[in-house]
């Protein structure tokens, strides 16, 4: 029963299967084979537009470049409060850029509030250097909490960036799982809305590990070519990050896997709410879901081989939490089966019942 996070579970078959495939003979490095270009030309597909595509190793690579590459002297980049940027990526943003540095922004369940937003980037003046400068504003798609922006909550936080001169980043480490939640198109739920560049995660849906900055804006992203390599993120052997999108994109094999994780977390809810033990904190709208349970009945689960987090109360969070209850996480992942939902269930029930 594992529920702790998706970067826990495994790799689908076909994605092994094409690095496999791919393993033997001999392809141009640094991202300029043949399959590289063929995956470029996919990712373009996918968004309706040409793009640019830098592969990197790790989610937090993607975040930090992205906001290198919209930089400036002094930078500050807008993050709603508890963003995985500002929160757990132990300043890897500051680090890749020499010193910009986020500024939260207060929003309800993982979404930035675009009125605070536009209140804290008008509070940097022109005249007030110091201060330091706006550069870029960032959103989560699916946020920490698993809420889902709306392609209207985009275009909100949007007007304001565009208002101010800024582009907008996403974080879509868990992109997949909005698509697949809101049957949005990749282009209207990013560019069509006001999104300039995005962080776009494959390894917590079924990569062994594959994420990619993809620049949807040409007028931005000139030198991510030279940061990426300066930050040491540039692959010799591309092609295993393309074997694995390629794999990834075909017959939709990603959207299959996110909706199978949305699923398996509106299945997890559904239990949740049926035991007497436990109920939500908040409607789930991905992969997560975020339950209230009382310490000894998640000790107990967990006792049981139950793997989950304890979490700590967010912004806009309405619910009560009695004295010895607490908010406890649940990622559901392609790989999560039924018999592990259902099993969490019958361990519920079954306290509800002592």
């Amino acid at each position: 029963m594992f529920f702790a996070s998706d970067n826990w579970a495994g790799v689908h078959p076909d994605i092994s299967a094409n690095l496999s495939r791919h393993a033997a003979g001999i392809a141009t490095a640094y991202g300029d084979g043949e399959l590289d270009r063929a995956v470029y030309r996919r990712f373009s597909e996918i968004f309706e537009r040409e793009v640019a595509v830098f592969f990197v190793a790790t989610g937090t690579a993607a975040n930090a470049l992205s906001m290198a590459t919209c930089n400036r002297i002094g930078g500050v980049a807008f993050c709603q409060s508890e963003a995985h940027m500002n929160v757990d990526e132990f300043g890897a943003a500051g680090f890749y850029t020499g010193g910009a540095r986020m500024s939260p922004v207060p929003g309800p369940l993982g979404r930035i509030n675009p009125q605070a937003l536009d209140r804290a980037i008008t509070r940097y003046s022109q005249d007030l250097a110091p201060a330091g400068q706006p550069m870029a504003v960032t959103i989560t798609q699916a946020t920490e909490v698993g809420t889902v922006y709306t392609v209207d909550d985009v275009k909100a936080v949007s007007e304001v960036a565009r208002r101010h001169g800024l582009p907008l980043h996403m974080d879509g480490a868990r992109f997949a799982n909005a698509v697949a939640a809101t049957d949005i198109s990749p282009a209207e739920m990013t560019w069509k809305s006001g999104v300039d560049v995005i962080s776009f995660g494959g390894t917590k849906n079924g990569c062994w590990m594959a994420d990619a900055v993809v620049v949807l804006n040409p007028d931005i992203g000139h030198d991510l070519r030279l940061l990426r390599q300066r930050a040491g993120q540039t692959f010799s052997k591309a092609r295993f990050i393309s074997a694995q999108f390629e794999a990834y994109f075909t017959d939709d094999l990603w959207l299959r896997m996110a909706r199978h994780a949305n699923a398996m977390a509106a299945r997890l809810a559904e239990t949740i709410e049926d035991a007497p033990a436990g109920r939500l904190a908040w409607l789930p709208q991905a992969n997560e879901v975020f339950a209230i349970l009382d310490r000894p009945s998640a000790e107990n689960l967990q006792a049981a081989g139950a793997k989950f987090y304890e979490w700590g109360v967010p912004q806009g969070f309405d619910g009560h939490l009695g004295d010895n209850e607490a908010i406890y996480r649940f990622v559901a992942s392609f790989a999560t089966t039924t018999e592990e939902v259902d099993h969490i269930g019958h361990l519920l029930i079954g306290q509800g019942n002592d």
